[in-house]
């Protein structure tokens, strides 16, 4: 190894309200030395999501980050040494790696999702995305919502890593396809990049007005992603027998529980005979091939657009989080901790069969 320091982020303290770069401390440790069915591998890249924000503050779906440990996060990283027999140094890695620039695996041993090689001749930035953000936009869309040709989906938060994925899949399904995002550069983008039918501001457009003009007819699908009084809106005019997929409440996350905001239309559900079901990605880790051969075929026949906001630099760790809390991101938010320290390892059988299984899954349909 060419070092034995291993610099990371530690969580300080748990945030109450809005998140700050004071609640985590700077730290230097020692590298480990493996044992046998152990890997190290170099942090290239992080992916930053809301749910950081609940794994910062209490037991969820996962338990939450401890106290003077690494801050929890996806990554992908590099193998730079192997005491593990299905794992060499040159191998990219996706699993949760951590704020830190080294991260020692136990692939037999997964916390909580497993540690999964990478097929060496494709693009990791896009993985990452694909892997966290784009699973979860595919499954809650496709699982959840079950949207039909002609429908109206709406989705909020659209210019988000998750939103934007998710409408677009609800596009290429045949739908119309309304998103509402946080400023007009956001809303150009749903427009002219995401090819939404109609893009909503909710820092300048009064919602309901708009929608009402907008979706006359209703809503047949909305996929949320933020909670609060616009989803109250939303419900104001949803469909008889209409799905409301619950992805996340990003308008909710920093306030105090004491200020949070409850739904009042939550009735409409009753009244529609609608659908309000919550997911996680996790309930779909065993078809993520599944889906990531469908999201890397439609990007590669240019149907879809992930967009990638990048960050540079394990300094930038902390401020890069706040990003998509300050709506600063379009996107999937990311950042490069480094440049891979080693040749990447490819295997071009593992590209065939790679090519011929999207072939397959576009087949299927």
């Amino acid at each position: 190894m060419a070092t034995n320091k291993n610099r990371q982020w530690l969580l300080k303290s748990r945030p109450e309200g809005m998140i700050s770069p004071d609640q985590f401390q700077l730290a230097e440790s020692e590298v480990p030395r493996l044992n046998d069915g152990e890997v190290l591998a170099k942090v290239l890249l992080l992916s930053f999501d809301p749910t950081q924000r609940a794994w910062m503050s209490m037991d969820t779906y996962i338990p939450a980050v401890n106290l003077g440990e690494p801050m929890r996060a996806g990554g992908i990283a590099q193998v730079i040494e192997s005491r593990h027999s299905k794992f060499r140094p040159g191998d990219l890695v996706n699993s949760f790696c951590g704020w830190q620039e080294y991260v020692v695996f136990q692939p037999d041993k997964p916390k909580f999702v497993p540690v999964t090689r990478i097929p060496g001749h494709l693009d990791p930035k896009l993985i990452l995305a694909l892997s966290l953000t784009g699973l979860t936009a595919y499954f809650g869309m496709l699982e959840i919502g079950c949207p039909k040709r002609g429908e109206t989906v709406l989705i909020s938060g659209a210019a988000g890593a998750t939103g934007s994925v998710a409408g677009q899949i609800a596009k290429l399904k045949g739908c119309k396809v309304v998103g509402i995002a946080g400023g007009e550069e956001k809303c150009k983008w749903l427009k002219e990049i995401g090819k939404f039918d109609f893009a909503i501001d909710y820092k300048s457009q009064d919602i309901g007005r708009e929608l009402d003009r907008i979706c006359p007819e209703g809503v047949d699908v909305y996929f949320d992603n933020v909670g609060g009084p616009i989803t109250d809106e939303v419900l104001l005019r949803i469909n008889q027998k209409a799905r409301v997929v619950l992805c996340g409440a990003i308008s909710q996350y920093n306030q105090k529980v004491e200020e949070m905001y409850g739904l009042q239309n939550y009735l409409s559900l009753v009244i529609n005979r609608a659908r309000a079901e919550g997911f996680i990605i996790l309930d779909y880790l065993d078809r993520a091939l599944e889906g990531l051969l469908k999201l890397t075929s439609w990007v590669e026949s240019g149907n879809l657009i992930q967009e990638i906001d990048l960050q540079n630099g394990f300094e930038n760790i902390p401020s890069t989080l706040l990003r998509i809390f300050n709506g600063d991101n379009v996107g999937k938010q990311i950042l490069q901790l480094a440049e891979p320290p080693l040749p990447i390892r490819t295997n071009p059988a593992e590209q065939l069969i790679f090519r011929i299984m999207q072939k397959l899954s576009g087949l299927r349909g």
